[in-house]
């Protein structure tokens, strides 16, 4: 569907893109009475944003880099496909995740699987694949070897060997500013913790026992986590690397996985921190990285979506409260979890927009924007300065491309919404469906519907 634009330099600039997706989405339909809830994805954006991390680490090195997008970010197999498209690999955390990058048609070879939690089953399937694994631990690392010495019985050309395999190191640097989401802490669950007694020489040994394992992980990033604490875990498995390679007296480690978490800007358009900046503080602060000895990973996902979403759900009615103004609207915990429950760590911006769906004009009135689910603090935002939002009106919630409306909560049984993505030209907007939305008769039958009887 396409819907002619509203100026001729509309589409130029992602905040420009975003107000033409708003009112063609009115106009066509995808966003009214009988559909209160609509998510939205900047293609161009994301095509951009693929581009900006392939162009940042190619300035910077001349060895492979395989860029694997973390699908938990956004698991939805057009987004998977486009990166795909994009030169873009798969990190997968789950047999879900898997499933899903395997439908978007990410070859086994752009693929890495990291979890806490690998069953025998899901390694084995890794192994046959020839899909790279993560270890995380020594328990894991114990499974590995029989697994792989198991493939290795059925022949010297066993597919084992095509499974790069690695283990995933913790240096313990310390949080960030969201405790939840830091992965370095001293007692993280994440990885072989580096500085625990006697770890560092178990993972030294390991290396040198195992010649098949050629890979070293690292993930210290994340939202809240300052670029140069991500620069001191990429130096800390750097320097790892090159002991055990010492140890072992070749170059056994031959790519260093280092990771994603680049921090996302939720206060404005403005992209920053960019991938840019990141891979040229790598290069200042562990320059061996890139002299092309070493292959290189990064598992970057937010900061790749979380601009290019956008939720726009209508205002079902405008109220008061202790004199306070309140926009209910069908936006709220079931979309943004994360805001609604950790709100000083996960604030969103968000827009006014009219019932034609064109930006909201007025003064600024203090209002609390508010969801659709039945406890009081569903609220994407309290005492917010917004133009004063009235009953079939709009609100755009910004900055949702990752950890949003990909990731459905279930509160009040309320239904996920339909994704679009949109092209933004001078001359109109295009929009693709990505995923209907969720009708009742799919909650029925998520709800055990079909097993209506089986308790009586």
């Amino acid at each position: 569907m396409t819907s002619q634009a509203t100026s001729p330099t509309a589409g130029t600039t992602a905040a420009l893109r975003r107000a033409q997706a708003v009112r063609a989405a009115v106009e066509q339909g995808l966003a009214g009475p009988d559909a209160p809830i609509v998510a939205l994805l900047d293609i161009t954006g994301i095509r951009a944003g693929a581009a900006a991390l392939r162009e940042a680490f190619a300035a910077v090195t001349d060895g492979p880099v395989l860029h694997a997008f973390a699908v938990k970010a956004c698991p939805l197999v057009p987004v998977l496909r486009l990166l795909g498209a994009e030169g873009l690999g798969a990190e997968v955390a789950s047999p879900g995740e898997l499933a899903l990058a395997r439908a978007a048609g990410i070859d086994a070879v752009h693929t890495v699987l990291d979890s806490p939690a690998k069953t025998t089953a899901e390694l084995s399937e890794a192994l046959a694949l020839g899909i790279a694994v993560n270890a995380d631990n020594p328990q894991e690392l114990a499974r590995l070897d029989g697994l792989i010495a198991a493939r290795e019985a059925d022949g010297p050309d066993g597919v084992a060997l095509a499974s790069p395999v690695g283990l995933r190191i913790n240096p313990q640097l310390g949080a960030g500013s969201i405790d939840a989401l830091s992965t370095a802490t001293a007692t993280s669950k994440f990885g072989v913790a580096l500085l625990d007694d006697g770890a560092r020489e178990w993972v030294v040994r390991s290396y040198a026992e195992r010649p098949w394992l050629t890979r070293l992980h690292t993930h210290s990033g994340s939202q809240g986590v300052a670029l140069a604490l991500m620069a001191q875990g990429v130096r800390v498995a750097y320097e790892l690397a090159e002991e055990i390679n010492a140890t072992v007296g070749r170059r056994q480690v031959d790519t260093i996985d280092i990771g994603g978490g680049l921090p996302v800007n939720f206060g404005s358009d403005e992209e920053t921190p960019t991938y840019a900046a990141y891979a040229r503080l790598l290069k200042e602060e562990v320059p061996g990285l890139f002299d092309g000895r070493y292959g290189l990973v990064t598992e970057f996902g937010r900061s790749l979506l979380a601009k290019h979403g956008t939720v726009l759900a209508r205002v079902e009615y405008a109220k008061s409260s202790g004199g306070r103004p309140i926009a209910v609207t069908h936006a709220g915990v079931q979309i943004a979890a994360r805001t609604v429950y950790a709100p000083a760590s996960w604030p969103l911006r968000i827009e006014a927009y009219d019932p034609k769906g064109r930006p909201k004009q007025g003064p600024a009135v203090a209002q609390d924007i508010a969801g659709p689910a039945c406890f009081a603090g569903d609220l994407l935002a309290e005492n917010r300065p917004l133009p004063l939002l009235e009953q079939g009106d709009y609100t755009a919630v910004l900055d949702t491309g990752a950890y949003y409306f990909a990731h459905h909560y279930s509160y009040n049984s309320l239904a996920r919404p339909g994704i679009h993505g949109f092209t933004a030209t001078a001359e109109g907007v295009r929009f693709a469906t990505v995923r209907s939305p969720q009708s009742v008769e799919d909650l029925v039958a998520e709800a055990g519907g079909e097993h209506a009887d089986a308790l009586v």
